[in-house]
Order: C-alpha cells, then structure tokens, then sequence
C-alpha cells in the first residue's frame, strides 16, 4: 500500500474538492466522490503529484463513471 506525505494527501483532498465541482449536480453523489477519490489515488500512486496532474487524472474519468451509475 503507497504511503504519502501529507502535503501531497492535501494535494489530492483540495483536487477531489475540484473535480467534484466538475460532475454533474445530479450525479455528485458519495458513490461518484468515492471512485474520483480512487482515481486520484492511483494516480498518485503512480508517481502523478501535481495538483492539475490529479485533478486531469480524475477529470478524464467522470463521463465513464457517469455513464456507469446511471
């Protein structure tokens, strides 16, 4: 399991703030904030450590999940 500092983990909490700006209002449920959380964190894991590099990783993510939950 990756372990992050805890600048980078307020990195992913303000980035998953951002992107759940970007989901459709209808669709910002915890189920949808939960797989965009999971996408930052892998993405992090991944070596992706940028505030814009975590919010593009999840952000291209949204329309799949959308489509998935509906």
């Amino acid at each position: 399991m990756a372990s992050f500092e805890p600048e980078l983990i307020e990195t992913m909490r303000a980035a998953l703030d951002e992107v759940m700006t970007r989901v459709p209002a209808e669709q910002a449920t915890q189920a949808m904030k939960v797989r965009m959380a999971e996408f930052i964190l892998k993405a992090a894991a991944e070596g992706q450590t940028s505030y814009d590099g975590l919010i593009a990783a999840a952000s291209a993510q949204i329309q799949a999940v959308v489509s998935m939950m509906m």
